[in-house]
């Protein structure tokens, strides 16, 4: 008898935990995994690299964040920085919804650019930002990217791409479809040098990024469970008519279909990418 008042009592009290960390919620102090449904405390998060400490799923970052965790601290120098916007088909409230991004992200576009160290080897680093348009790539994505690549030639330095997107911009309509073809080609130029390009696919990589640059990586890598292809699973089962393997489009199933090379855990990014680079050395 004792102890069934006691485990009401628990009950009680887990359920009261439960209400303060909904109402906590609110305010933006926790944030609840998609994956595996638990309710975790931002701070925590945050310090496991945005990793869910329960389950493992990778969480999406923003630029800022992937920087900090990759480039070794004060190293990462931005370039591109004044390559913005522009709205060539003076699309409806186009300027203004970018506007507001910039304001809501604090950064200009949906990648940052830069020469940075990276366990002190000195590398050029392209990181896009899914938080600006889902990370979609209009005519100033695909110059910074180039400006990047170009800067690698011009410096004989690696490259390394982090890649998120929902593919072209379509308020910038053939002007975003073009950087498919201009960041290839300049890919192509790249490794005419004979110049190390690492290209690291996160959640998610589709659309017209993964039908360019993504996919031209000497060295593909992938975050576990990313979301990676052109067309999205449910577009492509609509069109072919059928079902689709469980898994498809996963890092997993890209890793055992031999898209990719390897799936590297967040917390190994940094290092990998420090040791392909002296491999390559």
């Amino acid at each position: 008898m004792v102890i069934d008042k006691i485990r009401k009592v628990n009950k009680k009290e887990e359920k009261r935990i439960k209400n303060e960390k909904a109402s906590d919620m609110m305010i933006g102090k926790w944030v609840k995994c998609d994956n595996c449904k638990e309710i975790i405390y931002k701070e925590d998060l945050h310090q496991n690299m945005s990793v869910c400490p329960n389950c493992g799923k990778h969480f999406r970052l923003s630029a800022r964040r992937r920087i900090k965790q990759i480039a070794d601290e004060g190293t990462f120098k931005e370039i591109g920085k004044d390559i913005l916007t522009k709205d060539p088909l003076n699309f409806n409230g186009y300027m203004k919804k970018v506007e507001t991004l910039k304001e809501k992200t604090k950064i200009e576009e949906a990648v940052k650019c830069g020469e940075c160290e990276i366990e002190g080897e000195k590398a050029i680093l392209a990181v896009m930002d899914g938080n600006f348009l889902m990370g979609s790539m209009g005519g100033a994505v695909g110059e910074r990217i180039t400006l990047a690549i170009e800067t690698a030639i011009k410096k004989k330095l690696p490259l390394i791409i982090f890649c998120v997107s929902g593919g072209a911009r379509m308020q910038e309509g053939i002007v975003s479809l073009m950087q498919m073809a201009k960041t290839s080609s300049a890919i192509a130029r790249l490794n005419e040098k004979g110049l190390l390009y690492i290209s690291v696919l996160t959640d998610p990589t589709t659309g017209g990024v993964t039908a360019s640059f993504a996919s031209l990586g000497d060295i593909i890598l992938a975050e576990p469970k990313a979301l990676i292809g052109f067309a999205g699973p449910r577009v492509i089962e609509q069109t072919i008519k059928q079902k689709l393997p469980e898994g498809f489009q996963s890092s997993e199933f890209l890793l055992e279909h031999g898209f990719i090379d390897k799936i590297v855990e967040r917390k190994d990014m940094k290092h990998t990418l420090a040791e392909l680079i002296r491999f390559h050395k």
